[in-house]
Protein backbone atom coordinates (compact mmCIF):
# COMPACT_ATOMS: atom_id res chain seq x y z
CA UNK A 1 0.00 0.00 0.00
CA UNK A 2 1.08 3.17 -1.23
CA UNK A 3 1.70 5.90 1.99
CA UNK A 4 -1.31 8.36 0.71
CA UNK A 5 -3.75 5.15 0.04
CA UNK A 6 -2.73 4.52 3.90
CA UNK A 7 -3.67 8.02 5.05
CA UNK A 8 -6.84 8.02 3.07
CA UNK A 9 -7.79 4.70 4.67
CA UNK A 10 -7.43 5.85 7.74
CA UNK A 11 -9.42 9.06 7.74
CA UNK A 12 -12.45 6.78 5.95
CA UNK A 13 -12.31 4.77 9.21
CA UNK A 14 -12.23 8.01 11.43
CA UNK A 15 -15.30 9.37 9.92
CA UNK A 16 -17.00 6.01 9.88
CA UNK A 17 -15.94 6.01 13.66
CA UNK A 18 -17.25 9.40 14.46
CA UNK A 19 -14.25 10.77 16.39
CA UNK A 20 -14.10 14.59 17.88
CA UNK A 21 -11.50 16.38 16.89
CA UNK A 22 -9.96 19.44 18.70
CA UNK A 23 -6.48 18.30 19.69
CA UNK A 24 -3.93 19.71 17.09
CA UNK A 25 -6.72 18.81 13.73
CA UNK A 26 -10.01 19.51 13.08
CA UNK A 27 -10.90 16.76 10.33
CA UNK A 28 -10.70 13.06 9.94
CA UNK A 29 -8.03 13.55 6.87
CA UNK A 30 -5.38 15.82 8.87
CA UNK A 31 -5.61 13.69 12.36
CA UNK A 32 -5.13 10.50 10.18
CA UNK A 33 -2.09 12.19 8.12
CA UNK A 34 -0.64 13.20 11.54
CA UNK A 35 -1.06 9.73 13.26
CA UNK A 36 0.15 7.83 9.89
CA UNK A 37 3.36 9.79 9.18
CA UNK A 38 4.51 10.66 12.85
CA UNK A 39 3.37 7.07 13.70
CA UNK A 40 5.98 5.92 10.96
CA UNK A 41 8.30 8.46 11.82
CA UNK A 42 8.10 10.55 8.75
CA UNK A 43 8.33 13.89 8.17
CA UNK A 44 5.03 15.89 7.08
CA UNK A 45 5.80 16.45 3.54
CA UNK A 46 7.18 12.73 3.02
CA UNK A 47 6.34 11.08 -0.66
CA UNK A 48 2.70 9.78 -0.55
CA UNK A 49 3.98 7.60 -3.55
CA UNK A 50 6.32 5.55 -1.47
CA UNK A 51 5.37 1.72 -0.32
CA UNK A 52 3.69 1.88 3.51
CA UNK A 53 3.56 -0.66 5.97
CA UNK A 54 -0.47 -0.50 7.42
CA UNK A 55 0.58 -2.71 10.58
CA UNK A 56 3.40 -0.59 11.65
CA UNK A 57 0.93 1.80 12.98
CA UNK A 58 -2.22 -0.21 12.74
CA UNK A 59 -2.18 -0.63 16.67
CA UNK A 60 -2.02 3.43 16.90
CA UNK A 61 -5.67 3.90 14.48
CA UNK A 62 -7.23 0.97 16.40
CA UNK A 63 -6.58 3.06 19.80
CA UNK A 64 -7.63 6.15 18.59
CA UNK A 65 -10.92 4.65 17.05
CA UNK A 66 -11.89 2.44 20.25
CA UNK A 67 -10.22 4.67 23.18
CA UNK A 68 -10.73 7.58 21.78
CA UNK A 69 -7.40 9.01 22.63
CA UNK A 70 -5.97 11.77 20.92
CA UNK A 71 -3.57 11.49 18.42
CA UNK A 72 -1.34 13.64 20.52
CA UNK A 73 -1.05 11.31 23.20
CA UNK A 74 -0.76 8.46 21.14
CA UNK A 75 2.46 9.42 19.25
CA UNK A 76 4.01 11.96 22.57
CA UNK A 77 4.16 14.69 20.35
CA UNK A 78 2.24 17.56 19.28
CA UNK A 79 2.69 21.07 16.91
CA UNK A 80 2.09 24.58 17.66
CA UNK A 81 3.29 27.31 14.85
CA UNK A 82 5.15 25.07 13.54
CA UNK A 83 6.99 23.69 16.47
CA UNK A 84 7.10 20.50 18.42
CA UNK A 85 6.48 19.62 21.65
CA UNK A 86 6.29 16.34 24.16
CA UNK A 87 3.28 15.63 25.46
CA UNK A 88 1.37 13.32 27.71
CA UNK A 89 -1.36 12.72 29.98
CA UNK A 90 0.03 15.01 32.61
CA UNK A 91 -0.72 18.52 30.26
CA UNK A 92 -3.50 19.48 27.98
CA UNK A 93 -2.45 19.02 24.02
CA UNK A 94 -1.53 22.26 22.93
CA UNK A 95 -3.56 24.55 20.90
CA UNK A 96 -3.48 27.62 22.41
CA UNK A 97 -4.38 30.94 20.16
CA UNK A 98 -1.79 32.86 21.68
CA UNK A 99 0.84 31.21 20.43
CA UNK A 100 -0.11 32.69 16.82
CA UNK A 101 -0.42 36.21 18.22
CA UNK A 102 2.87 36.85 19.98
CA UNK A 103 4.95 37.86 17.04
CA UNK A 104 2.09 40.20 16.07
CA UNK A 105 3.05 42.14 19.44
CA UNK A 106 3.77 45.70 19.02
CA UNK A 107 6.49 46.13 21.67
CA UNK A 108 9.71 44.04 22.84
CA UNK A 109 8.97 42.46 26.83
CA UNK A 110 11.97 42.07 28.19
CA UNK A 111 10.22 40.06 31.42
CA UNK A 112 7.60 37.64 30.50
CA UNK A 113 5.63 35.03 32.90
CA UNK A 114 3.20 32.07 31.34
CA UNK A 115 1.02 31.30 33.82
CA UNK A 116 -0.64 27.97 33.73
CA UNK A 117 2.15 26.95 31.47
CA UNK A 118 1.08 23.26 31.30
CA UNK A 119 3.58 21.73 28.67
CA UNK A 120 5.70 24.91 28.99
CA UNK A 121 4.86 25.14 25.07
CA UNK A 122 3.65 29.13 25.51
CA UNK A 123 6.96 30.12 27.24
CA UNK A 124 8.85 28.57 24.88
CA UNK A 125 7.33 30.06 22.27
CA UNK A 126 7.75 33.74 24.04
CA UNK A 127 11.31 32.79 24.46
CA UNK A 128 11.71 32.02 20.59
CA UNK A 129 10.08 34.93 19.80
CA UNK A 130 11.56 37.44 22.07
CA UNK A 131 15.07 35.66 22.47
CA UNK A 132 16.74 38.55 25.00
CA UNK A 133 13.62 37.95 27.22
CA UNK A 134 13.42 36.58 30.56
CA UNK A 135 11.10 33.99 31.05
CA UNK A 136 9.11 32.46 33.67
CA UNK A 137 6.82 29.71 33.79
CA UNK A 138 4.47 28.39 36.47
CA UNK A 139 1.60 25.84 37.21
CA UNK A 140 0.12 24.30 40.20
CA UNK A 141 0.92 20.98 38.94
CA UNK A 142 4.05 19.08 39.73
CA UNK A 143 3.53 16.43 37.27
CA UNK A 144 3.00 19.55 34.30
CA UNK A 145 6.37 21.40 35.28
CA UNK A 146 8.03 18.23 35.08
CA UNK A 147 6.44 17.67 31.45
CA UNK A 148 7.61 21.43 30.85
CA UNK A 149 11.05 21.06 32.43
CA UNK A 150 11.46 18.14 29.15
CA UNK A 151 10.33 20.41 26.69
CA UNK A 152 12.75 23.50 27.94
CA UNK A 153 15.56 21.42 28.06
CA UNK A 154 14.72 19.88 24.20
CA UNK A 155 14.39 23.47 23.10
CA UNK A 156 17.35 24.40 24.95
CA UNK A 157 15.58 27.49 26.42
CA UNK A 158 16.57 29.65 29.48
CA UNK A 159 13.28 29.59 31.21
CA UNK A 160 12.49 29.72 34.82
CA UNK A 161 9.93 26.75 36.21
CA UNK A 162 8.33 27.76 39.12
CA UNK A 163 5.36 25.86 40.67
CA UNK A 164 2.58 27.84 42.46
CA UNK A 165 -1.41 28.63 42.38
CA UNK A 166 -1.62 31.34 40.01
CA UNK A 167 0.32 34.62 41.59
CA UNK A 168 1.08 32.69 44.89
CA UNK A 169 4.48 32.76 44.44
CA UNK A 170 5.24 34.85 41.70
CA UNK A 171 7.92 38.08 43.19
CA UNK A 172 8.57 40.75 40.63
CA UNK A 173 6.96 42.60 37.52
CA UNK A 174 6.29 41.39 34.06
CA UNK A 175 6.57 43.42 30.65
CA UNK A 176 3.82 40.29 29.52
CA UNK A 177 1.65 37.97 31.32
CA UNK A 178 0.53 35.05 29.38
CA UNK A 179 -2.06 32.96 30.83
CA UNK A 180 -4.30 29.77 29.05
CA UNK A 181 -6.15 28.80 32.44
CA UNK A 182 -8.28 26.43 33.07
CA UNK A 183 -12.06 27.96 31.27
CA UNK A 184 -14.54 24.93 30.63
CA UNK A 185 -17.70 25.71 32.16
CA UNK A 186 -18.87 23.05 34.50
CA UNK A 187 -22.06 22.43 32.10
CA UNK A 188 -19.58 22.16 29.21
CA UNK A 189 -17.54 19.83 31.42
CA UNK A 190 -20.18 17.56 31.40
CA UNK A 191 -20.80 17.65 27.64
CA UNK A 192 -16.92 17.09 26.70
CA UNK A 193 -16.24 14.96 24.13
CA UNK A 194 -14.74 11.47 25.13
CA UNK A 195 -11.08 12.74 23.68
CA UNK A 196 -10.89 15.66 25.98
CA UNK A 197 -11.68 13.19 29.31
CA UNK A 198 -8.24 11.87 28.60
CA UNK A 199 -6.67 15.24 29.33
CA UNK A 200 -5.91 16.19 33.01
CA UNK A 201 -9.66 18.24 34.51
CA UNK A 202 -7.46 19.92 36.25
CA UNK A 203 -6.20 22.19 33.62
CA UNK A 204 -9.59 22.26 32.05
CA UNK A 205 -12.32 22.88 34.76
CA UNK A 206 -13.23 26.76 35.12
CA UNK A 207 -15.82 26.66 37.30
CA UNK A 208 -20.01 27.33 36.87
CA UNK A 209 -19.24 30.02 34.70
CA UNK A 210 -15.79 29.35 33.15
CA UNK A 211 -13.98 32.42 34.57
CA UNK A 212 -12.96 31.09 37.96
CA UNK A 213 -9.21 31.49 37.28
CA UNK A 214 -9.63 34.09 34.94
CA UNK A 215 -11.18 36.69 37.70
CA UNK A 216 -8.23 35.41 40.12
CA UNK A 217 -5.85 36.42 37.09
CA UNK A 218 -7.57 39.98 37.02
CA UNK A 219 -7.79 40.45 40.76
CA UNK A 220 -3.98 39.75 40.78
CA UNK A 221 -2.12 40.85 37.24
CA UNK A 222 -1.95 44.57 37.84
CA UNK A 223 0.27 44.09 41.02
CA UNK A 224 2.62 41.97 39.07
CA UNK A 225 2.86 43.81 35.75
CA UNK A 226 5.17 46.77 35.09
CA UNK A 227 3.05 50.24 34.24
CA UNK A 228 3.24 49.36 30.33
CA UNK A 229 2.22 45.94 30.93
CA UNK A 230 -0.09 44.09 28.93
CA UNK A 231 -1.92 40.74 30.04
CA UNK A 232 -2.71 38.07 27.26
CA UNK A 233 -5.22 35.54 28.80
CA UNK A 234 -7.16 32.72 26.50
CA UNK A 235 -10.53 32.19 27.73
CA UNK A 236 -12.51 30.11 25.26
CA UNK A 237 -16.00 30.88 24.22
CA UNK A 238 -16.79 33.15 27.67
CA UNK A 239 -16.33 36.65 26.07
CA UNK A 240 -19.94 37.03 27.12
CA UNK A 241 -19.40 35.78 30.37
CA UNK A 242 -16.87 38.11 30.74
CA UNK A 243 -18.67 41.10 29.26
CA UNK A 244 -21.60 40.01 32.17
CA UNK A 245 -18.62 40.01 35.00
CA UNK A 246 -16.60 43.31 33.55
CA UNK A 247 -19.33 45.50 32.40
CA UNK A 248 -16.93 48.36 32.40
CA UNK A 249 -13.79 46.84 31.73
CA UNK A 250 -12.29 47.58 27.83
CA UNK A 251 -11.21 44.84 26.44
CA UNK A 252 -9.04 44.32 23.47
CA UNK A 253 -9.49 40.89 21.62
CA UNK A 254 -7.02 39.79 18.89
CA UNK A 255 -9.25 36.80 18.72
CA UNK A 256 -12.14 35.77 19.81
CA UNK A 257 -10.81 33.24 22.09
CA UNK A 258 -8.31 35.83 23.64
CA UNK A 259 -8.29 39.25 25.29
CA UNK A 260 -5.34 41.66 25.74
CA UNK A 261 -5.65 44.08 28.82
CA UNK A 262 -2.97 47.03 29.41
CA UNK A 263 -2.06 47.52 33.22
CA UNK A 264 -4.11 50.68 33.47
CA UNK A 265 -7.21 49.65 32.46
CA UNK A 266 -7.30 45.91 34.70
CA UNK A 267 -9.98 46.48 37.20
CA UNK A 268 -8.59 48.04 40.47
CA UNK A 269 -5.14 48.56 38.80
CA UNK A 270 -5.18 52.11 40.20
CA UNK A 271 -6.00 50.75 43.14
CA UNK A 272 -2.67 48.55 43.39
CA UNK A 273 0.64 49.42 45.51
CA UNK A 274 2.90 51.27 43.52
CA UNK A 275 5.74 49.94 45.39
CA UNK A 276 7.03 46.58 42.95
CA UNK A 277 6.59 43.38 44.78
CA UNK A 278 10.42 42.01 45.30
CA UNK A 279 11.71 40.58 42.57
CA UNK A 280 12.98 37.17 43.10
Amino acid sequence: MKLGELIQHTARRFTRARLHYGHGTDNAHDEAAFLVLRGLGLPFDADLERSARPERVEALIQKRIEERIPAAYLLKEAWLDGVAFYVDRRVIVPRSHIAFLLKDLRFKPKRILDLCTGSGCLAILAARAFPGAKVDASDISREALAVAARNVRTHRCRIRLIRSDLFEKIEGRYDLILSNPPYVSTPSMRKLPAEYRHEPGLALGGGRDGLQFVSRILAGAARHLTPEGVLMCEIGENRKALARAYPATNFSWPRDEVFTLARARIPGASRTATRPPRAA
